[in-house]
């Protein structure tokens, strides 16, 4: 037999062997204690993170946190999303009319004929926003 043969054969059982160690291993630790159960409440851990963070309150009814606003900002407000009202878009889409094109009917290069057609493009290549408060007037 040959040496590097041999040594192939013996690196081979060395490292089965280390993998039935380490799976026998990882397998001994139960759920409980990777995960104890026995901790806080996730709603406790959060409110006080909230208090830690200097945050004023919590509105669980809307999920929301209320933080005061800094002097002369007193005009984001209309800018703050609630559930209530994200139906209301704040954005509002510009029209951007549709042209309509009209093909009459022709021969091709080819000499066959075409049937008349008509395709719709919009007008500008991008679509536009409008900013909250802005409003457009046709």
């Amino acid at each position: 037999m040959n040496i590097w043969t041999r040594l192939a054969t013996k690196a081979a059982v060395l490292l089965a062997i280390v993998a039935v160690v380490v799976a026998l291993t990882a397998c001994s630790t139960t759920k409980e204690e990777i995960l104890p159960q026995d901790g806080p409440a996730m709603m406790q851990i959060y409110d006080r993170h909230m208090k830690a963070s200097g945050a004023a309150a919590v509105d669980r009814a809307r999920g929301v946190v209320a933080r005061p606003l800094s002097p002369g900002r007193e005009d984001l407000a209309a800018y703050t999303r609630y559930a209530a009202d994200e139906i209301a878009q704040r954005f509002p889409l510009l029209p951007n009319p549709q042209m309509v094109l009209f093909v009459f009917p022709h021969l091709s290069a080819d000499g066959a004929p075409v049937p008349a057609y008509s395709t719709a493009f919009p007008m500008y290549p991008v679509d536009r926003y409008a900013l909250p408060g802005e409003v457009y007037r046709p």
